[in-house]
């Protein structure tokens, strides 16, 4: 398994190159050019080719894209072209709300989802087809809709949570919790209700097969028919989604970060994108890339954790 897990990891350095090279060639070709939003428009021909010259931008794109290679290569993303600051140390601020926003959203969405789907698969009846209903609004509602409705309730009418901004953890835990309770509910809510359905389905399967059928005969309490043999046979396509949906997360805190004025990396990615700050935005994707790499890694060790045969196997 050992073996598995660092074949996966020597996997993941040509996926990162390769997105890194993506990111760089699609950011190069949008319309834009940061030298003149610096300099302003009252720039002459002279300052701007010297600025531009600075930058690098007259480079071919590739040249562009190994210089910044070579730069990671010696322990750098670079720096912002906006200011002096790093980008590495951009990141190491931001990083911490997003990863919160991300681990939070996907604790409840497995907690509340299988909860949920367990119910569902064993009650049957009204309750799975409200769970289905859910499922579909779930899948629906957008989030920064969602968000902004929360805002409103709890937030501006209620006044139980802050509307915006982030507090961090070492200030106050109660401020940061209470900072990132809506945030985090938006950003479930997808997660939950898919899970919820998924975990519906495998366990309806499960109970149906015939060891289950088996050790009910035998005359095992439900209880633990459910959670020790159904609920760990049907696991693997649960966890399957919940990696996907870890995922699918990172795109949406681009949309919470910035109904909630969040600084995390998604509020990070829209301001560089605006301002075509090319060594920022990459580090923002590479970043993105090792997250999705390592819950892909977290997914594989879950696996052989709740399959044996799959550990032998691999």
């Amino acid at each position: 398994m050992i073996r598995y897990l660092y074949r996966r990891l020597l996997l993941g350095i040509p996926l990162l190159f390769l997105v890194s090279l993506l990111t760089f060639v699609t950011v190069a070709l949008i319309p834009g050019d940061p030298a003149v939003q610096i300099l302003g428009a009252g720039h002459t021909g002279a300052e701007y080719l010297a600025f531009d010259k600075k930058l690098g931008l007259q480079q071919p794109v590739l040249v562009q894209y190994w210089h910044w290679l070579d730069r990671v290569f010696h322990g750098t993303l670079g720096t912002s072209v906006f200011s002096t600051q790093s980008v590495s140390s951009f990141i190491g601020q931001r990083l911490p709300v997003t990863i919160s926003l991300i681990a939070g959203a996907t604790v409840i969405s497995l907690i509340v989802g299988v909860g949920l789907g367990i119910l569902s698969a064993t009650l049957r009846g009204s309750f799975a087809r409200l769970v289905d209903v859910l499922s579909w609004l779930g899948f629906a509602v957008p989030n920064f809709w969602l968000g902004l409705i929360l805002v409103d309730l709890f937030a501006v009418r209620l006044k139980l949570f802050p509307a915006s901004g982030y507090v961090n953890f070492s200030q106050s835990p109660s401020a940061w919790l209470k900072s990132l309770i809506l945030p985090v509910i938006t950003l479930a809510l997808f997660g939950v209700t898919g899970i919820a359905k998924q975990t519906r389905d495998a366990m309806i399967e499960t109970m149906n097969s015939e060891f289950v059928i088996a050790l009910r005969v035998a005359g095992l309490p439900r209880r633990s028919i459910v959670f020790r043999h159904a609920l760990r046979n049907a696991a693997i396509p649960v966890v399957t989604n919940i990696g996907l949906f870890a995922v699918a997360m990172l795109g949406g805190t681009v949309l919470v970060e910035q109904v909630f004025v969040l600084p995390g990396l998604g509020s990070l990615a829209v301001q560089a994108a605006s301002s075509h700050d090319l060594p920022v935005i990459e580090g923002v994707v590479v970043t993105f890339a090792i997250i999705v790499i390592a819950v892909n890694l977290l997914i594989e060790v879950s696996y052989a954790w709740l399959n044996p045969r799959i550990r032998v196997k691999r």
